[in-house]
């Protein structure tokens, strides 16, 4: 654990008690600050006091004793409204920050040779599977690789820190618009696309957002950006004009004049005098795609700013096993694949997998966001059926079955896989793929993407277990003839 020692002998109010809030209550007070701690849930209450977490009612505190409120990144302050505790600390002048903010604060306290490295991640799609890329390249190089934030670990719950650590941190827009201090060595920005706009507002409030992770960095710091969209060309542009610091542009899909890029699997890297040849990602089974392209890119180049070499870098990466719940393989029945890609929550990255597999029996449903599956229209080529399940079923049924799409509403997960199974061995489809790519958030059905990803595993490896007994009792039955 971190502990937070910038935050001694001040009094801090600790809203939202998941994960990250308890370890944080926990870092703030080992480091000599008072906490009062609250969650609205009384379930998140009775977990903090098992975890000997002290409890205080904030609704009855008086705020102006405050001198923070660190909130749950996942609390609004702002839009679609603020949480009552948030207006609370607003009405008393109260800063309002996150858990990234506290290890920012701790790592800036640090004198310069004691300090880790940080490479934060951001994006709308991608950030994940770069982020344990990039740890991962950084383990297999020999390197101390912390890595969390926004995915796995919570970032005060990581290894203390110490010179000749490096933290690689992924950082949603929630967590970056509630921090100030953070200075990154490396600032990865992989891409932007419409998301999150209730909570911003707009997209310019969100872009807004995500920008944050460029501030604090000095010239000697890299930012690393994908150009694959047009906002990443022109904020890649509006940094380059900046001149404050080096800029390496990323790309999946198209040659660059400066930079690293993999066309066709392929990477390249013009950084230097010539045009350098990394690796075939062909060869890495857990990247594939096009958009993996650009994440791989993205962690070649974050590392490469450390001063790792090429040489060392590439067989790092050939060598990653892949992200759950982001285009991974499960198993096969005869010939039917199952790609487990649940943390596809949105139409723009369930869109990688679609255009990553023919033959696809899709499964999709949830809660949809804006736009539902509209954008995707162009790769419904690649679907043969389709199985649709929760709060927007009906409506993309409704969507596919008028784009020529046979469709079916399942309505729940189960429903589907068994559906899907069922049409992919009876279909003349050559190597078919049963892909859970929802295009929607889970939590009509599944308190997270993860629980939802784990049932369609649980339930192919039943599935593939029951065809494995069938198999084995025919063959004891023919040698028993």
């Amino acid at each position: 654990m971190i502990t937070a020692h910038t935050f001694k002998g001040q009094n801090i109010a600790v809203f939202g008690l998941g994960r990250s809030g308890i370890t944080t209550c926990r870092s703030l007070t080992a480091g000599g600050a008072t906490v009062a701690a609250w969650d609205d849930m009384a379930a998140g209450r009775d977990f903090a006091q098992s975890q000997g977490v002290e409890l205080t009612d904030l609704t009855a505190a008086d705020w102006s004793k405050f001198d923070a409120l660190v909130l749950s990144p996942g609390v609004p302050h702002k839009l679609p409204k603020p949480h009552w505790s948030a207006q609370r600390a607003d009405e008393a002048g109260v800063p309002i920050i996150c858990d990234i903010e506290i290890f920012a604060r701790e790592v800036a306290a640090r004198a310069p040779e004691r300090r880790p490295k940080v490479i934060a991640i951001t994006g709308t799609n991608g950030k994940s599977t770069t982020t344990m890329l990039t740890g991962h390249i950084l383990a297999q190089c020999g390197r101390d690789a912390q890595i969390g934030g926004n995915i796995g670990r919570g970032v005060l719950d990581l290894d203390e820190i110490h010179s000749g650590s490096h933290y690689v941190l992924e950082l949603s827009s929630y967590q970056l618009e509630r921090t100030q201090s953070l200075r990154a060595d490396v600032a990865v920005f992989l891409n932007l696309t419409a998301d999150h706009i209730d909570r911003h507002g707009d997209m310019a409030g969100y872009e807004a957002a995500k920008r944050r992770i460029f501030d604090n960095q000095i010239k000697n710091d890299t930012v690393v950006i994908g150009v694959d969209d047009d906002a990443g060309k022109r904020i890649c542009s509006d940094l380059i004009a900046s001149n404050g610091r080096r800029i390496v542009p990323i790309s999946g899909r198209r040659s660059l004049g400066r930079g690293v890029t993999v066309i066709k699997g392929k990477m390249s890297c013009a950084m230097g005098a010539r045009v350098e040849t990394i690796c075939d990602l062909k060869n890495a089974k857990a990247l594939e795609g096009a958009h993996n392209g650009q994440n791989a890119a993205a962690a070649y180049a974050a590392v490469r700013a450390l001063g790792i070499s090429a040489k060392q870098i590439a067989p790092a990466i050939l060598s990653f096993p892949g992200l759950a719940h982001r285009m991974e393989s499960v198993g096969k029945v005869v010939n039917v694949r199952y790609v487990n890609d649940s943390k596809a929550t949105n139409a723009d990255a369930a869109l990688q997998a679609l255009k990553s597999y023919s033959n696809i029996y899709w499964i999709a449903g949830g809660v949809a966001k804006d736009g539902g599956i509209a954008p995707l229209t162009a790769q419904f080529k690649n679907i043969s059926r389709a199985y649709t399940i929760g709060e927007a079923g009906e409506n993309f049924q409704a969507v596919l079955k008028k784009n020529k799409v046979p469709a079916k509403n399942c309505g729940d997960l189960e429903k589907a896989v068994l559906c899907a199974t069922r049409d992919a061995l009876s279909g003349k489809s050559e190597n078919p793929v049963i892909l859970l790519s929802p295009a929607c958030a889970s939590f009509d059905q599944f308190k997270n993407f993860e629980i939802r990803g784990d049932a369609f595993k649980d339930q192919v490896r039943k599935i593939i277990a029951l065809f494995e007994s069938e198999k084995a009792a025919k063959a004891s039955g023919g040698a028993a003839a």
